[in-house]
């Protein structure tokens, strides 16, 4: 599975204006909704979700990246949304450190095997210094857009 198999383009956000964990998800969420990735009418079942999932555990696992995901009912496909940010967001993470690249999955419900492969790839690319240095200093949809293709021919690769 790719990065781009998930990732929709039109949800990369190259700096989100919130600087609030639970605001940064609903600017994700919404971003999803406007590129048609999940309808309108959704968008508050599946921000409360993720922010009930966060209430559980933190998904800003260190390094100055998180990775909330859910797995919802609503959701009839597998998207993902990415955000930078460049003052950080506090999402509790591990290190306590702020988090400048955000990473959200949403599921369906019943693919549970699907949600833990794009994770497997979300994560498999976050431990690379490299691809998180550059996902930072990306400042433009493209950029970012970029960055992904080079990090799924990589993964192709190996």
């Amino acid at each position: 599975m790719k990065l781009a198999d998930f990732i929709v383009k039109d949800a990369i956000l190259p700096e989100v204006h919130s600087t609030e964990r639970d605001a940064v998800i609903r600017e994700l969420v919404d971003a999803l909704a406007a590129a048609k990735a999940i309808a309108p009418s959704d968008v508050d079942a599946v921000v409360k979700a993720i922010i009930d999932r966060e209430k559980n555990g933190s998904t800003g696992f260190g390094k100055g990246v998180a990775v909330p995901h859910v797995k919802h009912a609503a959701i009839k496909k597998r998207v993902g949304a990415i955000g930078r940010s460049t003052v950080g967001v506090d999402f509790a993470a591990l290190d306590q450190a702020p988090v400048y690249s955000i990473f959200l999955l949403l599921s369906p419900q019943n693919n549970p095997d699907g949600h833990l492969q794009a994770m497997e790839n979300i994560f498999r690319n976050l431990q690379e210094d490299n691809f998180r240095r550059f996902i930072r200093q990306a400042d433009t949809r493209q950029k970012i857009v970029d960055l992904l293709d080079e990090a799924d021919q990589a993964g192709a690769a190996r």
